[in-house]
């Protein structure tokens, strides 16, 4: 595969210098980013694969979730996106295992500790409070932690350049399944104070969320109900001292099926979150200081009412609550001559509980796992270089982690890029990555108090071309995990795997052909080897794929603008064959390969107000993510934003 990649790199040199030749003088607009280094910097400053999804395209998924905007982004693969409203949303970046991404809100980690892989649930998020989303691949773990194996998904919900005092912004969508969304922003800037408001509810009764192979069953349909309120307020103490306080508050409701394939039309789940925090940020010409510090509440409630249906169980019930604090302290320091300096350090706690009640035909049964709580401190530091007039940039970084149950280790990241020309950029990194093993890993019913934390190690190269009508980026990646975490599905215990491997190609391109045109769209490869407990025997086995991860993930998105206010796009998505659990026991489960097309249209009237369309699987495929369970069929929703 490395042959074919310097292959595909070469056309790539040749047909970018091409383009360079027609175009001498061409210029790219380029973001700033904070992601990558933690610091505001233009993405030519680093070697990192950073994609930015902004506010414009944000602005056109408001009949979609996060989770499906994010399922349309190079290397990122989210099982769920496509399903019921309410389905588990897993994340899978790179081909790495699920709780392998970390999760961010305005740059500070989000979890569920309740969760078995530690995942922050993308159920409790809707588009309309994001601002943009900042997605960098690849091993974070130096800067960011554990979790950010595969990479980082920022979510920043700050808004910037607001002018006014008062404003009011609002959407609503309506459309199949009875789904209906409504947000509420308010928003402004009085002298030296900022704030931002927000307000946001889903309801949709959906459709089954179990397939109906039989077709006859009368399966129920499995609605959604959710909520979510905001409120960020900050304040400038001066040109160098900013301040700022935020909470959150996140809820939703949801009908579970039993299983695949297996209705249950009492089976309910209910999560809520409550996050809150405060943050401060002290800059000048050559020093910057910020802290943070959130505290955030989990809790998650399975109910399954079955007290009309035959058979042994009655009625359960489970509840998982949680808790997460976290603390920080970083700096950089501009030590000149090109040289920044990162330092920082960190403290994480978390806990969960849960308790457990069935009733059955032998009565009562109850459970519970007593508050159990772990902590980690971190200290780590990166040295950054820009020179020879910005064309070379170089990161070395390291992390030293101490956590109280597995102990001691560090990682560390080197990570140079250097721009040829003004549009023609190569990079490179080496880093490792850890995850720690969860509360649920570690002390549940199913857990094992020795396991190991999961060591990682990640190559990457790649090339960027930037010009005035067209954008390229291809990477070649490989990542070997050793002592990584999974389960064992036969003895039913987790356990550290002795080694997975992954070597993966992203391309990702943008092209603007003619004035009001652009295409844009990405392809990923996969090709992994995993060496894990057989899920039909005793004995380990070796799988030369990854369960839910397809080799081949193409994404596409034609768009036009109009000169009378109307944009129209055609989007397309193909995922090729891909293997999912068949079952206890049972051989692993060979899901089709499948295309899907969807279209969008809005009308901006005026200023202050935009009509819109979105329609998804236009051509009403049948297809599955998930064995057992229905994807989304023909979708259709509509709405307006008003901002005043």
């Amino acid at each position: 595969m490395k042959k074919k990649f310097i292959v595909v790199a070469a056309a790539f040199v040749i047909s970018s210098q091409l383009h360079a030749q027609n175009d001498s003088s061409a210029k790219s607009l380029e973001e700033v980013i904070v992601t990558a280094n933690r610091l505001q910097q233009k993405q030519t400053q680093t070697g990192k694969v950073i994609t930015v999804i902004g506010r414009d395209v944000l602005e056109k998924s408001a009949g979609r979730s996060v989770a499906q905007v994010l399922n349309t982004q190079a290397g990122i693969t989210i099982n769920g996106a496509l399903n019921n409203l309410g389905t588990v949303q897993t994340t899978y970046m790179r081909g790495a295992n699920s709780g392998r991404t970390l999760v961010l809100m305005d740059g500070i980690p989000v979890s569920d500790p309740s969760q078995i892989n530690n995942e922050f649930d993308l159920n409790l998020l809707l588009v309309n409070d994001v601002e943009r989303i900042e997605i960098a691949r690849g091993a974070q773990s130096t800067l960011y932690g554990s979790d950010a194996v595969a990479g980082v998904i920022n979510i920043i919900t700050n808004k910037t350049n607001v002018t006014k005092p008062l404003n009011v912004k609002a959407t609503a969508v309506a459309g199949s399944f009875n789904t209906y969304r409504g947000n509420v922003q308010v928003y402004g800037k009085a002298n030296n104070f900022s704030y931002t408001v927000r307000s946001a509810a889903i309801s949709s009764k959906g459709f089954s969320a179990a397939k109906d192979t039989a077709g006859n069953k009368g399966f129920d349909k499995d609605g959604f109900l959710g909520f979510t309120n905001s409120a960020n307020v900050e304040y400038k103490a001066s040109e160098q001292l900013q301040l700022r306080s935020f909470v959150q508050y996140n809820q939703y409701k949801t009908s579970v099926d039993e299983g695949g394939f297996r209705d249950d039309r009492d089976f309910t789940q209910r999560s809520r979150t409550f996050n809150t925090g405060v943050s401060f940020r002290f800059h000048n010409k050559a020093v910057s200081v910020a802290g943070n510090y959130m505290y955030s509440e989990s809790y998650r409630n399975f109910l399954n009412d079955s007290t009309h249906a035959p058979g042994f169980s009655k009625y359960a019930q489970d509840d998982y609550a949680g808790k997460n604090q976290f603390v920080e302290l970083f700096a950089t320091i501009q030590l000149g001559k090109g040289f920044t300096l990162l330092q920082g350090a960190d403290y994480r706690f978390n806990s969960f509980n849960s308790q457990f009640l069935s009733i059955s035909s032998f009565g009562p049964y109850r459970s519970n796992f007593r508050d159990t709580s772990i902590s980690q401190q971190s200290m780590y530091a990166s040295l950054l270089y820009n020179g020879i007039n910005e064309k070379l940039n170089i990161e070395l970084g390291g992390r030293l982690n101490v956590h109280s149950q597995y102990g001691t280790n560090y990682t560390y990241t080197i990570n140079p890029s250097f721009a040829i020309t003004n549009q023609l950029r190569v990079f490179g990194s080496i880093a490792t990555g850890f995850k720690a093993p969860s509360l649920y890993q570690l002390f549940s019913s199913a857990g094992n108090p020795e396991l190991k934390a999961e060591k990682s190690i990640n190559y990457e190269t790649g090339i960027q071309y930037n010009a005035k009508n067209i954008r390229q980026r291809l990477v070649y990646f490989y990542r070997e995990i050793e002592t990584g975490l999974d389960f064992d599905y036969i003895s039913f215990v987790y356990y550290n795997i002795p080694n997975q491997v992954v070597r993966g190609v992203e391309y990702e391109v943008s092209v603007t052909p003619v004035r009001n045109l652009s295409i844009t769209g990405n392809y990923t490869y996969l090709n992994g080897n995993d060496f894990v407990q057989s899920r039909v025997t005793t004995t380990d086995t070796a799988y030369s794929y990854l369960l839910r991860r397809p080799k081949h993930h193409i994404n596409l998105n034609i768009g036009y603008q109009f000169s009378n206010g109307v944009y129209i796009a055609l989007q397309g998505k193909y995922l090729s064959k891909r293997f999912d659990v068949g079952g206890y026991r049972k051989a692993d489960v060979l899901l089709k390969d499948y295309f899907i097309a969807g279209a969008y249209a809005e009308y901006k009237w005026k200023k202050h107000i935009r009509f819109f369309a979105d329609a998804q699987n236009i051509g009403n495929s049948r297809f599955a993510d998930l064995y057992g369970f229905n994807s989304m069929p023909f979708a259709l929703h509509g709405g307006v934003t008003i901002d005043l």
